[in-house]
C-alpha cells in the first residue's frame, strides 16, 4: 500500500514538472545551447539540427565560455530570439584616420536570409565627420563613406561609424567616444524565409517582402509559444492552467487557440438558476396564495354586502316566521347556481328580456330549473322585493310558474324557477307546424287555466297580485301542455283597501290597457284587458300587432272589436279553429273577449267571472262529444276545476299578508313531450 502511494506521488510530481517545463527550443535530439547562448530552431548545432546551411551554428568550445558563430556569414552570435526572429551578432566598427586600429570590413548580407533589423541605429562618432551608408539596399549592405563636413579644416580627426542595437547603445554607452576602444558592437539581424510554408498556419505571423522569392520574418502569435519555423512549431499556451487569465467569480476560464474565454460556470449558473427558480416559484406561490386568500376574503365580504343589500337578513326573518305548512324559499349560494348553469354559459340561455336573462340549469339534487339573472336592481324596493319573493314562493297554484328559491349574495338577485319544457303559447299560436296542431279544445283549456291562475292572484291570495304583463309569451306549457303563467317581473301587490295602483306605465304594446295608458292607474281590470287580447290571439291566430301593408300596422284588439260590431267574426277566425270547433263555442269565446276588451274598465268582467264563463263553455263543448268521450273529458275537466279551486282555497287560507313580485321571462324548448298527456282533442268540425 505504501509503495503505491509513493508511486502515485512521484507520478503526480513528474506530471507537474512536465506540465511546468518550457517547450523545447531546439529540434528534437539536438543541442540547444552553446556556452551561455541558447540556440533555438531554425538555428542548430550539428547536422540535421538546423533548417538549412544558412542557420548552421559552429560552437567553439576551446575557449571559456564557449562562443557561437553563424558559419555562413562568419559572425559571432551573442543572442538568438526565435520569438522576435532576431539574432544579436558582433558587428564591426568602421573607422577612418584612427591611429592604432584597423578601418574595419563593411558587411554585405546580399544573398543570405539575414537582414539588418530596424531595432538598430546608425551612429557616427568624430569631429567634422559625415558618415554615409551606400548600397542598393541598406538592410542588406553596410558600406560606409566617412568624409569631413568642412574641407577647410587643417587636419582630420578619428572618424567612426557603426550599426548598433539601439537598446544596448542607450543602456551601455554614455560617451560615444569610448566606442573607439572597441572593435565590435552588438547589432541585431533579422532573418527571412519562404512564406509559402507558413501561409496557412494561424498560430504565427510573418512579415516580409518580394525579393526573387517571398521571404519573411516569422514569430508565434500572442497566446502561442514555440519555434515558429518548424511545422506546427507554435504551440497554444493554456492560459487557464498557467493562471494567465482574468476570469474571476462565476466566470470559468476556457482555453481557446491563441487566447482564452471567460465563460459562465454552468454548474454555478445551474445552481443559481435552480435557486432562483425555486425562490421565484416560492414567491409566486406565496403571492398567488396571498392573492387567493385576499380574493376569497374580499368575495366573502362582497357576498355579505350583497346579501345584506339585497335584503337577505329580511328574507331570513321572513323564512323563520313563515308557517311550516307552506313551501319555504330555498336560498342558494352563487357557487351552487354557477355550477348549475355551467358558469352561466351562453349555450344555457333559454331567453333574454328587458329585465334579465334566463339560463337552464340543473341543481345538485338533479332538478332541472330556470335561473333568472336580472340586469338591474332597484335598491329602494329591495324590502318590497323580499316580501314578494316570500309570498310568491308560497303560491302553489298548478298554473303559476313556481319560484323555487333565490340567491342574494350576487350584485343582482338570482331567482330560481321550475323549468317549463314546452316553450310558450306565442310560438304554438303563430309558429305552429303540422307536427303538432293546437286544437280548439286545447286553446279553450289553456284559456281556462290562465283565467283560473289570474283569478287566484286577483282574489284568492291573501293580498291581491296584479300581473301587469299578461301576454302569450308569458304563458308557458309544461310537459302535459298545461298552462303556466310566468314573468312576474312587472307585477305589483296592493292592499285590500286599495282599488288601483298608480305607477309608471309598463307593459307590452298590443296588450296594454288603453285606460291604464291614459291614467297610469293599473287595476285588476287591466289584467282582464290583456287576457282579452290573448283570447283573440287564440281565436284568430293573429299577432297582437299585425301588418296590414308594408307601411301600416294595426292593433289586433281594435281590429277584432270592429269586426265584431260588423258581425264579421268569421273574417278573423283562424282556419285551424274553423276546422275543429263549434260555432256556438267560438261565438261565446268571442263575446267574452269583446267584454274583456271594453274600453271602460268598469264594464269588463272580473277574472273570476271570466274563468267561470270559460268553464261553462268547456262544459258545452263536452256535450258535443260522443258518450265515451263525454264521460272521459267531463271527468278531466271537473278534476282540473276542482283541483284549481281547492288549491286556491288552501293557499288563500295559508298565504302570508305581504307584497308579491317575481320574475320569470322564459323562452324554453318548443318541442312537445312525446309521452306527455295530451289535452282534449275534438275532431267535430264547425
Amino acid at each position: 500500500m505504501v509503495w503505491k502511494l509513493v508511486f502515485h506521488s512521484m507520478l503526480m510530481l513528474l506530471m507537474f514538472q512536465l506540465a511546468a517545463a518550457p517547450p523545447p527550443i531546439a529540434k528534437a535530439g539536438c543541442r540547444d545551447r552553446c556556452g551561455d547562448i541558447s540556440i533555438p530552431y531554425p538555428f542548430g548545432i550539428g547536422k540535421d539540427c538546423y533548417m538549412n546551411e544558412w542557420f548552421a551554428i559552429e560552437c567553439n568550445e576551446t575557449v571559456s565560455p564557449a562562443r557561437a558563430f553563424i558559419s555562413a556569414i562568419e559572425m559571432e552570435v551573442l543572442n538568438i530570439s526565435a520569438e522576435r526572429a532576431a539574432a544579436t551578432v558582433k558587428a564591426p566598427i568602421i573607422s577612418s584616420n584612427c591611429t592604432g586600429r584597423e578601418n574595419g570590413v563593411p558587411l554585405n548580407l546580399s544573398g543570405t536570409p539575414f537582414v539588418f533589423s530596424y531595432y538598430n541605429v546608425f551612429v557616427a562618432v568624430g569631429c567634422n565627420t559625415e558618415a554615409l551608408m551606400s548600397g542598393a539596399r541598406q538592410d542588406l549592405v553596410f558600406n560606409l563613406t566617412l568624409e569631413a563636413t568642412d574641407d577647410n579644416q587643417d587636419r582630420e580627426g578619428c572618424k567612426l561609424a557603426f550599426l548598433v542595437n539601439e537598446t544596448w547603445f542607450e543602456s551601455n554607452i554614455s560617451d560615444p567616444f569610448t566606442v573607439q576602444h572597441r572593435n565590435y558592437v552588438p547589432a541585431e539581424l533579422g532573418w527571412m524565409m519562404d512564406l509559402n510554408r507558413f501561409i496557412d498556419d494561424q498560430s504565427l505571423y510573418c512579415t516580409g517582402y518580394q525579393n526573387g522569392s517571398f521571404l519573411s520574418e516569422c514569430a508565434c502569435r500572442g497566446g502561442y509559444e514555440g519555434i515558429p519555423y518548424r511545422e506546427l512549431g507554435c504551440k497554444d499556451v493554456d492560459e487557464c492552467k498557467e493562471s494567465k487569465h482574468t476570469c474571476r467569480g462565476l466566470l470559468k476560464c476556457v482555453n481557446t487557440p491563441g487566447y482564452f474565454n471567460c465563460e459562465i460556470n454552468k454548474l454555478y449558473i445551474a445552481l443559481i438558476v435552480i435557486g432562483a427558480v425555486v425562490l421565484a416559484l416560492s414567491l409566486l406561490m406565496g403571492i398567488w396564495w396571498l392573492y387567493k386568500l385576499v380574493k376569497k376574503r374580499k368575495n366573502i365580504e362582497l357576498k355579505k354586502k350583497f346579501f345584506k343589500r339585497n335584503g337577505g337578513l329580511l328574507l331570513q326573518q321572513e323564512l323563520r316566521a313563515a308557517d311550516s305548512r307552506v313551501h319555504k324559499t330555498s336560498v342558494y349560494s352563487s357557487e351552487e347556481l354557477g355550477v348549475a348553469t355551467d358558469r352561466f354559459n351562453v349555450n344555457r340561455i333559454l331567453g333574454q328580456g328587458g329585465q334579465g336573462t334566463v339560463y337552464k340549469g340543473m341543481l345538485a339534487d338533479g332538478r332541472i330549473v330556470a335561473v333568472k339573472k336580472s340586469t338591474v336592481v332597484d335598491e329602494g324596493k329591495l324590502e318590497e322585493f323580499i316580501n314578494e319573493v316570500v309570498v310568491l314562493s308560497q303560491i302553489n297554484h298548478r298554473n303559476v310558474v313556481k319560484l323555487i328559491g333565490c340567491c342574494l349574495e350576487t350584485e343582482v338577485p338570482l331567482l330560481v324557477y321550475e323549468f317549463i319544457p314546452n316553450g310558450n303559447l306565442y310560438n304554438y299560436i303563430h309558429d305552429q307546424n303540422q307536427d303538432f296542431l293546437l286544437s280548439w279544445e286545447m286553446r279553450l283549456l289553456i284559456a281556462f287555466e290562465v283565467a283560473g291562475a289570474l283569478s287566484y292572484l286577483h282574489s284568492a291570495a291573501s293580498i291581491p297580485i296584479y300581473h301587469r304583463d299578461i301576454k302569450s309569451t308569458n304563458i308557458l306549457l309544461d310537459e302535459k301542455y298545461r298552462a303556466k303563467v310566468s314573468d312576474f317581473g312587472s307585477s305589483r301587490s296592493i292592499s285590500i283597501e286599495q282599488t288601483h295602483l298608480t305607477t309608471l306605465v309598463q307593459g307590452t304594446f298590443g296588450y296594454l290597457d288603453p285606460e291604464y295608458f291614459q291614467s297610469s292607474q293599473f287595476t285588476e281590470k287591466s289584467d282582464v284587458y290583456s287576457f282579452g287580447v290573448v283570447l283573440v290571439e287564440l281565436i284568430s291566430g293573429q299577432k297582437p300587432i299585425f301588418s296590414v301593408s308594408q307601411t301600416e300596422t294595426r292593433s289586433l284588439a281594435t281590429h277584432f272589436i270592429m269586426l265584431m260590431e260588423d258581425n264579421r267574426l268569421s273574417d278573423i277566425l283562424d282556419a285551424r279553429v274553423k276546422e275543429l270547433c263549434q260555432n256556438e263555442e267560438v261565438i261565446l269565446v268571442a263575446n267574452l273577449a269583446k267584454r274583456c276588451l271594453n274600453l271602460n274598465g268598469k264594464n269588463r268582467p272580473t277574472m273570476r267571472e271570466v274563468a267561470s264563463e270559460l268553464e261553462r263553455i268547456i262544459g258545452l263543448s263536452q256535450k258535443e262529444l260522443s258518450i265515451q268521450e263525454n264521460c272521459k273529458i267531463s271527468k278531466n275537466i271537473m278534476d282540473v276545476a276542482s283541483n284549481d279551486w281547492d288549491a286556491s282555497k288552501n293557499i288563500m287560507d295559508d298565504a302570508v299578508s305581504t307584497p308579491i313580485t317575481a320574475t320569470g321571462d322564459f323562452d324554453t324548448s318548443r318541442t312537445p313531450s312525446s309521452d306527455g298527456e295530451q289535452p282534449f282533442i275534438n275532431t267535430t268540425k264547425c
